[in-house]
Parts: structure tokens; C-alpha cells; sequence
């Protein structure tokens, strides 16, 4: 057994809002809506969307007199402008006041906004650390066609935070312990570049397919990070021939909770490389529907078995890793970019037991 020491920062705890780009609602649910609010890390924000299609994520506090915006507090949207319930004053899109009922709208009455990026109908804002502007953007869109099934969405809230839930894409030694994959295997070594990290890697699982029967999944995995809020997979499966997409965008709530939202896409499969049992006779957009809810719930099972544990364990800034632990602590270097004022907050340096086996 050889030990190995790499000298880190002494971080009690982690900071509860790392800055990146976090996930705020679908365009589909605030237009429904047309006005929502919501807590998002730590803030009271509202959102909506003008007539020419813009969205805004912006305080819920009214600038004039720190009126509640949002629609319990009688906040509404009128001619694609937010109207406070106080006294009328409007905000457009930018967070300018651009009108109210008895006088010129004063040019110092200007909502905080936070700067927006939309990906497939998914509309996420930035977090700076002491309002900072975006550091790093997302990517483009995922390449995508008529062949892809429609978004579908499931969501959890509970006790963690964001940095410990996508230390996931790379401690493979969970996926066999906690989950029960098989043949858990690393592709190539993770990729660090900025604030993307890219982590491949390869599994067998069995899954229950339309309640009826268990099949053995060979799954290739490739998942995109883009900060601790944006964790994007590519999913392919061998032995059937399906293309599938997951997204998991941990968003931190109030600085205790954190929301989970899973989204996901299967491609359709005209010609699978083997029958599927109980959806062989669907046509291939319904086959590739039901996939989708498949996948979505088998994943939301495994984000439950890990809520068990993410809600009650402790940030340890001192691990005692193994030689199975893989990449975990070039993932947690990785984080370090996130909290940018870590470095002014006088932790002691300490040197971090790495145990070889």
C-alpha cells in the first residue's frame, strides 16, 4: 500500500450557492403561467416573458418601495410588462421602470435582472458570486430533429447541495454499490476544461420494461458538466440500438434545499436491434414516448436511493480516498473555480491522504 499527499484548501463547509448558470423554469410553463415566482438561490425572483417572446428573471422586489411582485402579493404582467401591485410602476424586460399612473418613470427605478440562456425550451439565468457577470456560457443546443421524443420532466427537493450530487459523473464506485450497475468500467479519463468537465464511462443494468418483463441494458455513457447546475448525457444503448438524452440541473433553493430536475429524450427506434417486450406493436414516436417516461423513472429512482444519503451526510474537505475512487478528486480541483472568493477566507492549506491499494 503507497500513500500520497495533495496539499487542498481547508473548507469547513461548502458554500451554499456556487456561481453558474442554473436552471429557472420551461418556456412552455411561464408562458402557461405568465407570471412566476420562486426561491432560487437564496433570492425571491420572478419571471416572465413580453410579447415579442423575451424572458426576464428578475427580483421580486419592487425598486420604488420594496413592494412583493410576484402573483400571490398581486404582481401581473400587462403589455409583456411586470406591474407592481403597489402603485402601478411597470418594468419591461431589461428591469426598467418604463411607466407608472401619476408620473414619469423615474430612470433610477430598475429591477436586478439575471442574465438568461434558453436550451431546447429549458430557460436557465446566471449566478455571480457578489453579482459578477457570467464567466463562462453553455453550450449550443444538442444537435436534434423530429425523431426525438418530447421533453419529460420529473423533479425532487430535499436536504444537499449541488457540488455533492454531480460528484456522481465520476464516483463509479456508487453506481455498483448503491444502485446495483454491473460492469461499471471508466472510458478514457476525465476531461477538464474550464468550467466543462467531461466523464465517460460504461455499465450494465437491469430494467423492468412496461411492468411486464426485466431486461439487461448495455449502456454507454458520455455526460457533459458545465458547472454544478448543468450535468447534460449522452446515453447509448448496444444491444437494443436506443439514443437517449438526460439532463440533471441541481439548482440550490434557499441555501439548505436543493431541487433535482431530470429531463429526458429517447430517439425513436424504427428497426430495434432486438424486440422490445410489451412496446414491440407501438408505432415508433409512441415506442420512443414510453421509453422516455422508462428511463425518466428508473432515474428518479436512483436520485431517491441517493437522497437517503445526500440529505443526511457531511462535506468531508479532508477525504480518505481510495485507489477506487477514481476521479473524485480531480472533480472536487475542478469545483474549486465555482467559489472564487474561497481564496480570501484565510483557510489553512492541508495536505490530503490519498490511500493506493
Amino acid at each position: 500500500m503507497q500513500l500520497s499527499r495533495i496539499k487542498r484548501k481547508s473548507i469547513p463547509s461548502l458554500p451554499p450557492f456556487p456561481e453558474g448558470w442554473y436552471f429557472v423554469a420551461t418556456r412552455q410553463t411561464i408562458l402557461k403561467a405568465k407570471l412566476i415566482q420562486k426561491r432560487w438561490l437564496g433570492e425571491e425572483i420572478v419571471v416572465w416573458c413580453n410579447g415579442e417572446g423575451r424572458i426576464c428573471v428578475a427580483e421580486a422586489v419592487c425598486a420604488h418601495l420594496g413592494a412583493d411582485l410576484g402573483p400571490a402579493g398581486g404582481g401581473r404582467v400587462r403589455d409583456g410588462c411586470l406591474v407592481c401591485p403597489f402603485h402601478g410602476f411597470e418594468y419591461d424586460v431589461t428591469g426598467q421602470c418604463v411607466a407608472t399612473p401619476f408620473a414619469s418613470a423615474p430612470k433610477s427605478a430598475k429591477l436586478k435582472v439575471f442574465k438568461t440562456r434558453e436550451l431546447l425550451g429549458m430557460v436557465f439565468a446566471w449566478w455571480g458570486i457578489n453579482g459578477r457577470a457570467p464567466q463562462w456560457s453553455l453550450r449550443e443546443d444538442p444537435p436534434t430533429a423530429a425523431d426525438w421524443s418530447a421533453l419529460e420532466f420529473r423533479s425532487v427537493r430535499f436536504r444537499g447541495h449541488p457540488q455533492e450530487t454531480t460528484e456522481n459523473s465520476v464516483d463509479l464506485a456508487h453506481l455498483r454499490y448503491v444502485h446495483g450497475y454491473d460492469n461499471v468500467s471508466r472510458v478514457g479519463s476525465v476531461l477538464v476544461d474550464g468550467a466543462f468537465l467531461e466523464s465517460c464511462f460504461d455499465f450494465r443494468r437491469t430494467q423492468c420494461i412496461a411492468g411486464i418483463v426485466n431486461i439487461v441494458l448495455d449502456v454507454s455513457a458520455v455526460t457533459h458538466i458545465f458547472g454544478l447546475g448543468y450535468s447534460f448525457v449522452n446515453i447509448r444503448e448496444h444491444s437494443i440500438g436506443m439514443d437517449s438524452r438526460l439532463w440533471v440541473l441541481a439548482t440550490p433553493v434557499d441555501g439548505t434545499l436543493i431541487e433535482v430536475v431530470l429531463a429526458g429524450q429517447v430517439r425513436e427506434m424504427r428497426k430495434p436491434q432486438r424486440p422490445i417486450v410489451g412496446l414491440r406493436f407501438l408505432p415508433p414516436s409512441l415506442r420512443a414516448q414510453m421509453m422516455n417516461k422508462v428511463i425518466l423513472s428508473a432515474q428518479k429512482r436512483d436520485v431517491m436511493q441517493d437522497v437517503v444519503i445526500w440529505g443526511r451526510k457531511q462535506y468531508r474537505s479532508r477525504p480518505r480516498l481510495c485507489q477506487s475512487d477514481g476521479e473524485i478528486g480531480t472533480y472536487r480541483r475542478y469545483c474549486a473555480q465555482f467559489y472564487p472568493d474561497i481564496g480570501d477566507s484565510g483557510e489553512d492549506e492541508h495536505e490530503q491522504l490519498v490511500i493506493h491499494q
